[in-house]
């Protein structure tokens, strides 16, 4: 669990080893903060948020999270808090089942494929303790050759400390990476969708993720422990009339409705507050600026198409985490060049997929919907994640990036 303590007390408390600013206390950044300090370090994690209870989502995990949690002794835990996705089920348009493929057959070789809340997981990752100073941001960076000059507001007032080096993991629309000079370049994909999201009654079929890939809408439904979390999606425009005229509209449009879909439209139409998720994402040129680095959602933000940016996220925390570890003798520079020379192309290769697939998914065109439907009866699940297959299989290893890429130049510079 998280456990809220003063920034100067985390400041007091760094010792003798790197001084680390981990800036955002997600799932990127509690996990690189959790392997720091298994390893002795005393990383300062800070979060603007004020309140530490955990609002989320569902996330599908894929096996590169296993790395991570082996690291963290979280495997167990994670397992009895999460679900295994054994199955994927497709329906078309009109809401007729096109397909259902083994998930397992795909990816048991490599490790766990599993459904999880963020609170959840959040709680597997934290369950010895994560010191973290809630309702904290970053006013201001000044980059020197040898230190990072770093102001924080904090509930204590406004506070100069300054760190070897600064991990920026505040999400998607980092305000932190705002402030790096000089500036970052960062290229966003507005779908101009949207989705609502809402948790439904779990079934006798926990295994099982489904989406409904419709003709100006979608309708995904992921299992977790005891409950199902639902995404109902469409075009923005369409969403203005909110969750409940929108989740008729798409029931009239079905000629097909399953009990399941039945209920998650319901669940969708009657919760109180479901979250309204815009989808875009973004993509930072380059990751690093000599001692400051974005990790996770600041300097890739996924679409939730391929369910595989938390994932991401994840091993790349696992990567850095590994990296400065193991390679205190580097220059903090040349440490944060050789990480993002072999962790960012990965990444940026699933972020492809995410992108492809939400050009596939986000369609208004009822003939174009009757074309996917009938491509999608030949084109199994594991065609569609090939790409996603060949990262699994092609794991990162941190002890090679350190050894290697010391004369390379990062891509973009």
């Amino acid at each position: 669990m998280f456990r809220t303590i003063s920034l100067q007390q985390q400041d007091e408390q760094q010792g003798s080893g790197p001084r680390v600013l981990i800036v955002g206390a997600g799932i990127a950044g509690v996990t690189v903060a959790q392997l720091l300090r298994r390893a002795g370090l005393r990383p300062v994690l800070v979060e603007r948020g004020h309140d530490r209870g955990h609002p989320g989502y569902m996330l599908a995990l894929m096996p590169m999270v296993d790395p991570a949690l082996d690291e963290l002794g979280v495997r167990n835990a994670y397992r009895a808090a999460s679900v295994p996705l054994s199955r994927y089920g497709l329906y078309g348009h009109t809401g007729r089942r096109l397909r259902v493929d083994s998930m397992s057959a795909i990816l048991d070789r490599y490790g766990d494929y599993r459904g999880i809340s963020r609170g959840d997981l959040l709680e597997v990752l934290t369950r010895d303790g994560c010191d973290v100073t809630p309702g904290t941001t970053v006013t201001a960076l000044a980059e020197a050759p040898d230190t990072v000059r770093v102001t924080l507001s904090s509930p204590d007032g406004p506070a100069d400390l300054d760190f070897d080096l600064v991990i920026v993991c505040d999400g998607l629309h980092s305000t932190t990476r705002d402030l790096i000079r000089p500036r970052l370049a960062v290229q966003t994909v507005d779908t101009h969708w949207a989705g609502w999201v809402a948790w439904a009654p779990s079934d006798q079929e926990p295994d099982l993720g489904e989406e409904l890939w419709g003709a100006g809408f979608f309708l995904g439904v992921y299992p977790v422990a005891g409950r199902y979390g639902a995404i109902l999606g469409g075009p923005v425009d369409d969403l203005r009339a909110g969750p409940v005229a929108f989740a008729d509209s798409v029931r009239r449009r079905l000629r097909e409705v399953s009990p399941r879909t039945d209920r998650v439209l319901n669940a969708i139409a009657t919760d109180a507050s479901p979250y309204y998720w815009p989808l875009t994402d973004c993509r930072a040129e380059r990751w690093t600026t000599g001692r400051i680095v974005l990790l996770g959602d600041a300097g890739a933000g996924f679409l939730p198409t391929a369910g595989i940016g938390a994932g991401m996220a994840m091993e790349s925390a696992w990567v850095l985490g590994r990296m400065i570890i193991d390679g205190r003798e580097l220059a903090v520079p040349d440490l944060l060049t050789r990480y993002e020379i072999a962790q960012r192309p990965r990444v940026e290769a699933a972020q492809d997929n995410s992108r492809t697939l939400a050009r596939m998914m986000f369609r208004r065109s009822r003939l174009l919907a009757v074309v996917r439907d009938t491509a999608a009866r030949m084109l199994s699940v594991q065609a569609v994640l090939k790409p996603i297959q060949g990262l699994l299989a092609t794991a990162p290893d941190p002890g090679r990036a350190l050894r290697e890429n010391s004369s390379a130049t990062v891509r973009g510079r």
